[in-house]
């Protein structure tokens, strides 16, 4: 066998730092995955309640009509409109206004994701007639659902879960004795 086959001793330490960098990687995406998950249907039903009102209504009917194509511009423009946003508050970080940065960056990601998930309800059906959109989400939904189930699984995620349990308990317990400690 060579020195520099695929058993080397010399290949695992050079893909160890990799590997741990793909972890990491994996874990702040997953993260984010879960702050959408999480925020994804409260946010969305917050905009449809808003787009309920009696002057926004059509503004919904006619997204709703849209061809697959002009449904997909207007499902990438959120994006796009909020760049400029995340790049001015990445300015304002580098100018040493640090949380007025982290302020802009999680109000745009709540704005953002709030309007992502209402136009995807309204568009679904749209897109998913584009047959390279429905198998590029059934293949997203498949690697996400794949990547929750490990982080969810994971002895990190199991002791935030026990954690936040016993915090509940605790804050209904004290509740429950009228808030005195």
């Amino acid at each position: 066998m060579k020195p520099d086959g695929p058993r080397s001793p010399w290949r695992r330490v050079l893909l160890a730092p990799l590997r741990a960098l793909e972890a990491v990687l994996g874990w702040l995406l997953a993260l984010v995955i879960l702050f959408e998950e999480w925020g994804w249907e409260p946010l969305q039903r917050v905009l449809a309640r808003i787009g309920a009102w009696p002057g926004l209504r059509w503004i919904e009917g006619a997204v709703r009509r849209l061809p697959p194509y002009a449904a997909l511009a207007l499902f990438a423009l959120p994006t796009v409109m909020l760049l400029p946003v995340k790049l001015g508050a990445l300015w304002l970080i580098g100018q040493g206004q640090v949380v007025a940065g982290a302020v802009v960056i999680v109000v745009a990601k709540l704005v953002g994701t709030a309007v992502v998930a209402r136009l995807f309800t309204l568009t679904r059906p749209a897109l998913m007639r584009l047959d390279w959109f429905a198998a590029l989400h059934a293949h997203w939904t498949r690697w996400k659902n794949g990547l929750l189930k490990r982080v969810r699984a994971s002895r990190p995620w199991r002791a935030i879960r026990v954690f936040r349990h016993r915090i509940r308990r605790r804050w209904r317990v004290w509740r429950r004795a009228g808030g005195r400690g």
